[in-house]
C-alpha cells in the first residue's frame, strides 16, 4: 500500500532556506570566486587559478599561524573539558544553590566577546588593572604586551574564565539524566567514587562531551576577537592565530585571493579537525553502550 507523502511543510523552512542562502552561500561563493582570481582594484579581475592555494600550502607564514592554533585549541580542550567536568560533579542537584549555581555559570556566557577581551586588557595591566598591579606587588614580572609566555597564560586564562561555564553547565544536564537507580545499585555493591564516575557517569555524559568538545573546538580554532583586543596578535606574532592574520592578510595588506584561499583551507581543516573528533567520539559512544 502506497503512502502520501506530504511535502507542504518544505514550505516552513523555505524563508529558512533562503536566508542561510543569503547569509552563507552566497559569501561563500564569493570567497570561491576571489581564491581562484586576483584583482588590483577598479573590480578588474585575472585567472589566477589554483596559484593563491599553491602559494599557501608553501607560506612559512601560514603554516606557523596554524601551528600556535593547534597548540591553543589543544591546550584549551586539555584544561577546560576536565575542569568543566569536575566543576559539574561538586554542583548542587537541586535546591536553591543548584539554581543559583547554574545562573553564576552563565553569567561568562552572556558577555560579548569584544567586551571579554577589554576585560582582561585592563585586568592585566599593571597601572590599573587588578592584576597585573597585584603581580607587580609580589615582585613577579608580568607583561602581556611585551612577554610571549604572559601574553599566551593570559589568553588561555581568560579562555578558560569565559568558556568553561559551557562545558560545565552540558556536563550537568548530562548528570541530570541519570536515573537514581544507577546510583542506588552503586551504592548495594559499595561500589568507589571512582567506579562510579568511570562506569556510570562518564557513559552516560559521552553525548553531551561529545558535544562540548566539538563546540568548544570549533570556537577556540575560530577564537578571534578575545587575543585580538587584548594583545593584537602579539608580542611580534607570539599570539597571531589563523583568525587574526586571515584579516591582517585580508583588510591589512588587501591580499583578497591570497586570504580568500586561506580562509578556504582554513575552513577545509576546521571541518576536518570536527569530522575526525565526531567519528572518534561516536564510535567509542557506540563501543561503550555495545
Amino acid at each position: 500500500m502506497n503512502k502520501t507523502v506530504n511535502q507542504k511543510a518544505w514550505f516552513l523552512i523555505l524563508p529558512v532556506l533562503v536566508l542561510v542562502a543569503f547569509s552563507a552561500v552566497i559569501p561563500l561563493m564569493t570567497v570561491v570566486n576571489y581564491s581562484v582570481q586576483d584583482t588590483f582594484g577598479n573590480n578588474q579581475f585575472f585567472w589566477a587559478g589554483l596559484d593563491w592555494f599553491d602559494d599557501m600550502l608553501h607560506s612559512d607564514r601560514m603554516w606557523s599561524a596554524l601551528g600556535r592554533q593547534l597548540m591553543f585549541s589543544g591546550i584549551i580542550l586539555a584544561i577546560e573539558i576536565p575542569l568543566g567536568i569536575y566543576v559539574a560533579l561538586n554542583m548542587p542537584k537541586s535546591g536553591f544553590w543548584s539554581s543559583f549555581c547554574l545562573v553564576l555559570m552563565s553569567l561568562p556566557l552572556l558577555i560579548p566577546w569584544n567586551v571579554v577581551g577589554t576585560i582582561w586588557q585592563i585586568f592585566g595591566r599593571v597601572d590599573i588593572g587588578l592584576l597585573g598591579y597585584t603581580l607587580e606587588a609580589l615582585g613577579i614580572e608580568y607583561n602581556y604586551t611585551q612577554n610571549t609566555v604572559d601574553a599566551w597564560v593570559t589568553v588561555i586564562v581568560m579562555d578558560v574564565w569565559h568558556w568553561t561555564s559551557l562545558v560545565a553547565l552540558l556536563a550537568f544536564a548530562g548528570l541530570r539524566s541519570i536515573p537514581d537507580a544507577y546510583y542506588q545499585a552503586a551504592k548495594i555493591d559499595q561500589a568507589s567514587r571512582w567506579a562510579v564516575f568511570r562506569y556510570i557517569e562518564l557513559p552516560k555524559m559521552a553525548g553531551v562531551l561529545m558535544i562540548a568538545i566539538l563546540l568548544r573546538f570549533m570556537d577556540s580554532f575560530m577564537i578571534y576577537t578575545e587575543p585580538f583586543v587584548v594583545t593584537g596578535g602579539g608580542p611580534g606574532n607570539a599570539t597571531t592565530f589563523l583568525s587574526i592574520d586571515l584579516v591582517k592578510m585580508a583588510l591589512g595588506q588587501f591580499d583578497l585571493g591570497p586570504a580568500a584561499a586561506f580562509s578556504l583551507m582554513y575552513f577545509l581543516v576546521i571541518l576536518a579537525i570536527s569530522w575526525v573528533f565526531y567519528t572518534v567520539m561516536t564510535t567509542l559512544d557506540k563501543r561503550d553502550g555495545s
